[in-house]
């Protein structure tokens, strides 16, 4: 990934990053775009499971004055405010099919025309999206176009789940507990072993940011305790723990 991330920081093509939610996508984004010659301009985030469909068009591509009730004044369209940067589309999976084809034209021409406007206008953008979805079967099933996937995975960073790398855990869990102290002004703590082998022993269905989240209910839990213990952990991930240790146990 870290090798891919880097030949797509030294150019400009399109990035398809893939993976289950909570693996680091948008991370792996921005990481790229301020490693690029675009990072000192706009990373602009399309969050597409948030785009009404009624509103797509207006959100992306801006409007003109009067163009539909409401529409008091021109807006720019997040593609247009993405001049000179990147334009990063979050989940592109969930993108209307009645846009994709309007997107498509947008990704090779860099041009499109406002909702309600009277001439077309460009914009400069890299283009860099993201799914947990598998697009090739939304293509087969007729969810998603074919020629806009092929238009996306110039380069694809496939973001591993955490439960593939389970030897990052104990540098992860290490560099978040530093990182939250620091954030929630605490002092600094450690863990003990018992704690850092519960870590490891969970799946992590919902990766990184999962491990996170377990990590700040750690340390709220542990209050002025120096040492972080498997107590301190969410019940579930020390149920499934200890539950996996004794698969034969009757419950």
């Amino acid at each position: 990934c870290l090798e891919l991330v880097a030949q797509a920081a030294n150019s400009d093509v399109n990035v398809l990053i893939t993976g289950e939610t909570g693996t680091g996508k948008e991370l792996f984004a921005k990481v790229v775009h301020a490693n690029s010659s675009r990072a000192n301009k706009n990373f602009v985030v399309v969050d597409c499971t948030a785009l009404p469909e009624t509103l797509v068009e207006s959100v992306l591509f801006g409007h003109a004055r009067g163009a539909f009730t409401g529409a008091e004044t021109s807006e720019l369209g997040l593609v247009k405010q993405a001049h000179g940067g990147t334009l990063f589309l979050d989940e592109i999976g969930e993108l209307p099919l009645s846009i994709q084809k309007k997107f498509l034209r947008v990704v090779q021409e860099h041009r499109f025309r406002p909702v309600g406007g009277r001439r077309e206008i460009a914009s400069d953008f890299r283009l860099m999206a993201a799914t947990n979805r598998k697009l090739e079967a939304m293509v087969e099933e007729g969810r998603f176009r074919e020629d806009l996937l092929f238009r996306l995975r110039t380069i694809v960073i496939d973001c591993p789940a955490l439960r593939e790398i389970i030897g990052d855990i104990p540098k992860l869990t290490a560099f978040y507990i530093k990182d939250l102290c620091e954030r929630f002004g605490i002092a600094a703590k450690g863990a003990s072993p018992e704690f850092g082998q519960i870590m490891s022993a969970y799946p992590w269905p919902g990766n990184v940011r999962e491990l996170i989240q377990a990590l700040e209910k750690a340390l709220i839990s542990a209050k002025e305790e120096p040492i972080l213990y498997p107590k301190h952990l969410p019940t579930y991930i020390r149920i499934f723990v200890a539950r996996r240790a004794f698969p034969g146990r009757a419950e």
